[in-house]
């Protein structure tokens, strides 16, 4: 998968997502309070998770209900980060704790 993602060093003290590439689905949990008071760290762990997941699975990316819908600002963000030939997501739902689920496959 080609991305042009910088990742973004300032967020060094922020816990990774993940250590390991997914050859499985999973869900990358993105609702700490971490999360609910920097988007830019939402964004920026979404798209290593896309990455740490290996093709014909998907990952479940579980954002921060204080930043709303993930079509605000998380879909435009793939858009301009991720080759998208490689991937498709769909939203799923709204959990009960005010957050998000969306579904990126990666193929």
């Amino acid at each position: 998968m080609s991305t042009s993602h910088n990742h973004d060093h300032e967020h060094s003290e922020a816990e990774p997502v993940t250590d390991r590439t997914h050859d499985n689905s999973w869900s990358a949990n993105l609702e700490k309070p971490q999360h609910a008071a920097d988007i830019d760290l939402v964004i920026s762990q979404a798209i290593d998770a896309i990455e740490h997941t290996e093709p014909g699975n998907h990952v479940n990316l579980v954002t921060h209900g204080d930043h709303g819908h993930p079509s605000e600002y998380l879909f435009e963000a793939f858009d301009e980060t991720v080759d998208t030939s490689d991937i498709e997501w769909e939203y799923i739902e709204q959990c009960g704790c005010g957050g998000h689920v969306t579904r990126v496959y990666v193929n």
